[in-house]
């Protein structure tokens, strides 16, 4: 083949993988904003789309959690199971009423169907019944404290103490070995199980205060520089928020106001539909910061 052939030959694949392209991306246009895109819950991903997001989100999860170190009750969580005659730890009860109150309605559990909310999204939590055996510990605990997106898995890094975390995990290992008899022995046996408090920071992080806005859901709300969220008016947009003289229409402009108003707004203005969102002194601080340095 001669050099100006080959030329030409290169010329019209480069032509034809452009004009490819070009159709491609019209037909993804037009699919996209004429809306025939099926968002619903009702519409089922096709099963190849739910197979390599599965994979995209086994392989993330391995990569952040390689360096987890498990504490040394979870590896011996499957001998302490009431289903072997062991007397369950402490801390494997702990976990055994945190899964009951946390996670029972999304995944449910042994004899214990899912609820309606958990059946219904898409894609389906899966049982985590096996849980372990699919899971390392370290991995169990890096889902369960940053949560999956776009897939309706919580972070809980915000709302449940590090202990509390690893009790969940050692109860998820024990889980496979335990009969739906034994698991409604131990969750009753676990009682009520209040969370852990969270340890409070002596020093505000500005950059913490920034997951900590979207982990309470404060940009459901509100529109904030630098925080993913809807274009929504519920709340004033909290853009330059530093230059305001008053908080809450009445209240000096001060980080330590700030922090208060974001822990109980009600007490400060009784008439306001801002909520409560149990945010801790230090999460609110580190809110604070933020919002102030925007």
């Amino acid at each position: 083949m001669t050099m100006h052939r080959r030329r030409l030959v290169l010329i019209t694949i480069a032509a034809t993988l452009a004009t490819l392209g070009a159709l491609g991306a019209t037909v993804g246009a037009v699919v996209f904003f004429g809306g025939y895109y099926d968002i619903s819950s009702t519409k089922l991903h096709f099963q190849p789309v739910h197979t390599v997001l599965e994979q995209g989100m086994r392989e993330s999860v391995r990569h952040h959690a390689r360096n987890v170190q498990p504490p040394a009750f979870v590896a011996q969580a499957k001998t302490l199971t009431v289903s072997t005659g062991g007397s369950p730890s402490p801390a494997l009860l702990r976990g055994a009423g945190l899964y009951r109150d946390n996670c029972v309605v999304c995944h449910g559990a042994p004899g214990v169907a899912q609820d309606d909310i958990g059946k219904s999204m898409q894609p389906v939590p899966g049982p985590l019944a096996d849980a372990s055996r699919r899971w390392r510990p370290n991995e169990l605990y890096w889902i369960t404290r940053h949560g999956i997106k776009m897939s309706g898995m919580p972070a809980w890094e915000f709302h449940l103490a590090d202990e509390d975390l690893w009790a969940v995990v050692g109860f998820l290992v024990a889980l496979p070995e335990l009969s739906p008899q034994a698991y409604a022995q131990v969750t009753k046996q676990a009682g009520a199980q209040p969370r852990a408090p969270r340890p409070e920071r002596a020093h505000a992080d500005a950059g913490r205060g920034r997951l900590a806005l979207s982990q309470y859901a404060c940009n459901a709300c509100h529109v904030i520089p630098g925080v993913t969220g809807p274009d929504t008016f519920v709340g004033p947009p909290l853009k330059d928020l530093a230059a305001r003289k008053y908080i809450a229409g009445h209240l000096p402009n001060s980080a330590a106001n700030l922090a208060r108003w974001i822990r109980d707004p009600r007490q400060i203005n009784p008439q306001t539909a801002m909520p409560a969102m149990d945010v801790t002194e230090s999460d609110a601080r580190d809110m604070a910061a933020y919002l102030l340095s925007q």
